[in-house]
């Protein structure tokens, strides 16, 4: 069986690096193109993709237009029996519906549940315990194909995002193996979504992370760890950005309007909320590096108004 495998971040490495281990025929990578960046914007980078597939010696196709002539040609040739996207971008019909097999995708939730570009985000922001990976055949609309296989990820309460996405990562790539395999045996047997409970996974802007301090102690520190470690959530503290990637939520009876600062400016910075008191513990500071609150105000000052 001819796999072509698409994505892009680190995300996707582990889902190709076992189909790579377990001996299956991935003939081609399609990936992002390279971009520059780093300091000054002089370094050429490689999504993680590509420098695997360059390490084990797979061809990579790194196409700007999805749905230039000269790119669609290319891949046919490449005469693949199935198509395996992780983490990437939306394709046209006219690719995802090449392969004799069909095309098929991983995605970061319990579909019908998060469809859309962030769902690790938006399950922690909303409090879920539990979310999970889905792979699915794709068709027209992003994210409704039927579904193959599903896996449950746990949501602890001390997880960020970052956290479930590392978990998700190592369970996808179990997910992406199990799919394989059971389109490989004929034995695959899908169902489609049901309707009643789709909920999406909007793409988070910078606007949408900042912080509001009218809400719920809960719902703040869930908000700060949907967000965490990006895009990260934020407020406005001395006409500048604070991002905040940890905080602790005191409950506490009190008459003190919501978004007042509290800091004595050497171990602590407090804001209120409309059920107590948040303790902000891990932040970075406009123009500076992450680092805890009191490593912060051991050099800085903040003005109290």
């Amino acid at each position: 069986m001819r796999i072509i495998f698409m994505g892009t971040p680190e995300f996707a490495v582990p889902s190709l690096d076992i189909l790579v281990q377990k001996g299956y025929n991935v003939v081609a990578v399609i990936t992002s193109t390279d971009k520059y960046g780093g300091r000054g914007g002089k370094k050429l980078l490689e999504s993680p993709v590509k420098k695997y597939a360059v390490e084990h010696n797979i061809p990579v196709l790194q196409p700007k237009n999805l749905k230039s002539p000269e790119f669609i040609e290319e891949l046919r040739t490449f005469n693949a029996d199935l198509q395996m996207v992780v983490a990437f971008r939306m394709l046209p019909e006219v690719v995802w519906n090449m392969p004799s097999l069909g095309t098929y995708n991983l995605h970061g939730s319990l579909l019908p549940k998060y469809r859309g570009a962030a769902p690790i985000n938006w399950a922690i922001i909303n409090g879920d315990k539990v979310t999970g990976v889905t792979t699915f055949k794709l068709k027209h609309e992003i994210d409704t194909g039927d579904l193959i296989l599903q896996k449950e990820v746990d949501i602890l309460e001390t997880d960020d995002a970052g956290n479930v996405h590392d978990k998700m990562m190592v369970i996808g790539a179990k997910a992406v193996l199990e799919t394989i395999q059971l389109i490989k045996s004929g034995k695959v047997k899908m169902k489609p979504q049901d309707a009643a409970l789709v909920s999406k996974a909007p793409k988070i802007f910078h606007k949408d992370c900042e912080i509001n301090f009218e809400q719920y102690g809960v719902d703040i520190i869930n908000f700060i760890r949907g967000l965490s470690p990006y895009p990260a959530a934020w407020m406005a503290i001395d006409e500048r950005e604070m991002k905040v990637f940890k905080a602790q939520w005191k409950p506490v009876t009190h008459n003190i309007p919501c978004g007042k600062v509290y800091t004595d400016n050497k171990n602590h910075l407090s804001i209120f909320c409309s059920d107590g008191i948040i303790s902000v513990e891990d932040i970075k500071m406009q123009g500076k590096k992450r680092m805890d609150i009191k490593s912060y105000l051991n050099g800085n000052t903040i003005l109290l108004k």
